[in-house]
């Protein structure tokens, strides 16, 4: 029986990932595509239909795609029918090499809007207005080969990126991740961590009522412990130690 090499799936009338249909569903009760439209702009033609570029980026991710490659998965079967802009993967990864940091900094406003209205839609984060413990962690993210962008080897000797995480959970539900960053791989732990911190701390203020009166206590992963209380939505936090 000989292998299968490749297979392709073209029925016309099927999705394969049927997981997106509510998915995407919930993206657009949230207006991705009109934030990102309203929020990223990349100044070239390579930027137009922003937001619809970033759903089917976020669309494809869902469905399992890791690489600009994987994309094509969305210019199959009735896919379709369910986007407006089924872009080639060529397309998508020319409008991603377009970005700068500004550009990521645009899309972290995206996200945390898009975070709020999810919260809004579901209880993504019951709980919030009692007691909410965000945790700040680095992570190392082993690559191959010395030409990608930013690989390095940091602390732990390992050639690799360096991802920035701030997750958040309270007494009912599970971490939920609400800020990100991507760093080169030879870089401390601390760096940005400020600005990453004041960016989680904002959107969890804007979380949570007005009438929140538990405490917001931020953790971090290395160095000595320090914590950071916040009673009240928007007021300035202060640390305990460290």
């Amino acid at each position: 029986m000989l292998p299968v090499v490749s297979a392709t799936f073209d029925e016309p009338n099927l999705v394969s990932p049927a997981g997106l249909v509510p998915i995407m569903q919930l993206a657009e009760n949230v207006d991705l595509t009109g934030l990102a439209d309203e929020y990223l702009s990349v100044h070239t033609d390579k930027g137009s239909h922003a937001g619809a570029k970033v759903t089917a980026l976020v669309g494809g991710m869902l469905a399992g795609a890791d690489s600009i490659d994987d994309m094509a998965l969305l210019r199959h079967g009735a896919m379709k029918k369910l986007f407006d802009g089924c872009y080639a993967p060529s397309t998508l990864g020319s409008f991603l090499r377009s970005f700068t940091f500004g550009h990521v900094r645009q899309l972290d406003a995206v996200a945390s809007r898009v975070l709020i209205g999810l919260n809004q839609q579901t209880p993504l984060l019951a709980g919030l207005d009692e007691r909410a413990i965000v945790d700040i962690d680095d992570s190392i993210i082993e690559v191959r080969g010395h030409k990608k962008q930013g690989v390095g080897f940091g602390y732990s000797g390992v050639c690799s990126l360096n991802s920035f995480i701030a997750t958040v959970s309270t007494g009912r539900v599970a971490p939920v991740i609400i800020g990100q960053r991507l760093r080169k791989g030879a870089v401390g732990s601390p760096r940005g961590a400020k600005r990453l911190v004041a960016d989680t701390l904002k959107t969890v203020a804007r979380m949570r009522p007005a009438d929140a009166v538990g405490k917001v206590r931020i953790r971090r992963s290395w160095g000595t412990p320090t914590f950071l209380l916040s009673s009240r939505p928007g007021r300035t936090c202060r640390s305990r130690s460290g």
